[in-house]
């Protein structure tokens, strides 16, 4: 597809084809006469295939205007699976304990009410709700964190979606009572028009300056916050709690979001590789963990936990791995897990089934214990709901979770999480979606740079052993943006 001239007409932008716009037109219509019946906006939304050569990430990261919202997720390793968004139609955000069901009564009311197409292309397609949540109920509320709300979903004006080799795009439009038809054409006309189709942008392998790498609290201040949480968990306070640590990275120029997405898709192709973009801030990573995925009545997870680096040569790493599944430490934190995933879906299912061991999950720089758990629900429950039920999972946070759990762990790790080890994910108009867990991620504004990586720590767990994990874990970004 050729790139398309900006305030092109809507008949020349191309991405939708005649039929397409007719379709676009009658929909905006009917949408206006419920406004105007009404007296409230109408979202009217369609979707149509394109060309299977477009990559959505890259439309929408060398399309997006500044300070505008957009999103991108991806699994390339899972027929090429990918959603990006562009724009804001409506936001749907809140904050304190309920924040997941707010925002999850507000999808449903708002998808319920508006004019789309029926279902037809890969996951993603259609209406969607993008974003995330942050990990703590009021979380994200330091000024590092400015446009993440504790829970915010967005209503894009554009996506594209793709699955195995099928990419459709959506338009979607609020229709106000005082609108004209050919006014909101001409807008999406012009939205369309912007949409380019150049590749991700390369990284800068040699960048002028220096990158500065600094801890905003001593690696020691870390290791002690372990040691204090083993003697709470040997106390039998709690069976096993998660801590987190920072690291700042200070770069000569703005780092550039588009050039690291590219290479952790390309560096990590089995993980959800994900930006959400939020005014001059960007927030990026490339997860190995599902938090949950809905399709029907059917719902997926994994307990994730349990961690040993990797190595360039394979007999070597395969004894590792081979140590991993041996470890009976790195066995219990992952069971811990499974445990609590499990008891979390069983009230909402008719049955849960969870693998008896876990298996080996490798990526680029780390391998995993992981132990898929599957449930077949007994009434329908969207995505949203189900990741506000599963979310903490003792994986990023601890088990006898509770008011004890959620001020222990801001107290020994000294830092606000922000979105860190919160879901990232989106929902469609039938409650169908994917949220993963935001790990192995930084929050990049500007030239500076904020990387997290955390660890579980059980009874037996080795202060330096624990930082030297959280070192393999920021491996993932820390050499891309450090230089």
């Amino acid at each position: 597809m050729a790139e398309l001239e900006v305030g092109a007409p809507p008949t020349g932008a191309g991405w939708l084809d005649g039929e397409g716009w007719r379709r676009l037109e009658r929909r905006l219509g009917f949408a206006l006469r419920r406004a105007r019946a009404s007296g409230a906006p109408a979202l009217a939304s369609i979707t149509a295939r394109v060309d299977r050569a477009v990559d959505p990430t890259a439309v929408v990261a060398a399309s997006r205007r500044p300070a505008e919202r957009w999103f991108c997720f991806e699994q390339p390793d899972r027929e090429g699976s990918a959603l990006a968004a562009l724009g804001c139609v409506r936001a749907l955000e809140a904050r304190g304990p309920d924040r997941f069901a707010a925002v999850a009564r507000r999808w449903r009311s708002l998808a319920a009410a508006a004019l789309t197409d029926e279902a037809d292309g890969p996951p993603g397609s259609g209406l969607v709700a993008v974003g995330g949540f942050a990990f703590a109920p009021d979380g994200a509320d330091s000024a590092r964190w400015e446009g993440f709300a504790p829970a915010s979903l967005v209503v894009p004006e554009v996506s594209l979606a793709r699955r195995a080799g099928v990419v459709s795009v959506t338009v979607n439009a609020e229709v106000a009572p005082d609108d004209t038809v050919d006014d909101v054409l001409g807008r999406l006309g012009r939205r369309l028009g912007e949409l380019r189709t150049a590749p991700l942008p390369l990284l800068d392998p040699a960048p002028a300056g220096t990158s500065k790498v600094l801890s905003p609290l001593p690696p020691s201040h870390y290791e002690e916050a372990v040691a204090r949480a083993v003697q709470r968990i040997r106390a039998g306070e709690l069976e096993k709690i998660v801590l987190a640590r920072d690291v700042e990275v200070r770069a000569p120029g703005d780092h550039d979001p588009a050039a690291v997405l590219g290479v952790l898709r390309e560096a990590f192709p089995a993980c959800y590789v994900f930006a959400v973009g939020r005014g001059a801030a960007t927030f990026i990573a490339a997860s190995p963990e599902l938090l949950v995925r809905t399709e029907g009545q059917r719902a997926s997870t994994v307990a994730l936990a349990g961690s040993i680096r990797r190595s360039a040569d394979p007999a070597v790493d395969d004894h590792l791995g081979e140590q991993l599944l041996h470890s009976d430490k790195d066995r219990e934190e992952n069971e811990i897990v499974a445990r609590r995933i499990t008891r979390a879906l069983a009230p909402h299912a008719v049955w849960v089934t969870a693998a008896p061991d876990p298996v080996l999950v490798r990526v680029a720089n780390i391998q995993h214990l992981a132990r898929p758990i599957r449930a077949q629900l007994a009434s329908p429950v969207g995505a949203v709901e189900l990741a506000g039920l599963l979310h903490p999972t003792p994986a990023v946070a601890a088990e006898r979770w509770g008011p004890f759990a959620a001020r222990l762990i801001p107290a020994l790790e000294g830092l606000d999480r922000g979105w860190y080890a919160g879901p990232v994910g989106w929902t469609d108009v039938i409650g169908d979606g994917e949220f993963c867990v935001a790990l192995r991620c930084a929050l990049l504004r500007e030239r500076l740079a904020h990387l997290y990586s955390g660890c579980g720590i059980v009874r037996d767990s080795d202060p330096a052993a624990e930082l030297a994990e959280t070192e393999i874990k920021l491996e993932a970004l820390l050499p891309l943006l450090a230089g």
